[in-house]
């Protein structure tokens, strides 16, 4: 969405780019429940720690920056640069393990699920067939 973005022009992309990184956040750490979506602020309380210690001061950078834009003409008078450099690091470091990294890990558990109950239903087949003495 916001990663072709350079550098946040408005208070309001700066916004959007706190909300993109929660959502990224909760994506790929967990933290958030099915429908909730948590400010970055809180993705940071909850699961900041999963989060590299040079990102953590990224992600709390763009959190203060995010806080800020409630008070109107503090969010005039702000840098847009810094949010911005916070969201293309961020950005960079949550998005490589995008929806086909997680599809990918979905299938093989799936697989793995199956495979482990056909190896003990194999396994009960064989003591069946051993305790009738078929075997």
């Amino acid at each position: 969405m916001l990663a072709a973005m350079t550098q946040a022009q408005t208070p309001d992309d700066i916004r959007d780019m706190a909300d993109e990184v929660a959502r990224l956040m909760a994506e790929r750490f967990g933290g958030a429940r099915r429908g909730e979506f948590p400010s970055l602020t809180d993705m940071i309380r909850r699961r900041g720690g999963a989060l590299p210690r040079r990102l953590r001061g990224q992600a709390r950078v763009l959190a203060e920056a995010d806080q800020r834009l409630s008070q109107p003409r503090v969010a005039r008078q702000m840098d847009m640069s810094a949010p911005s450099y916070a969201h293309r690091a961020l950005t960079a470091h949550l998005r490589p393990l995008g929806g086909v990294s997680r599809w990918q890990n979905r299938a093989v558990n799936f697989a793995a699920s199956v495979a482990f109950g056909l190896l003990v239903l194999a396994a009960v087949v064989i003591w069946v067939m051993v305790r009738r003495g078929h075997l």
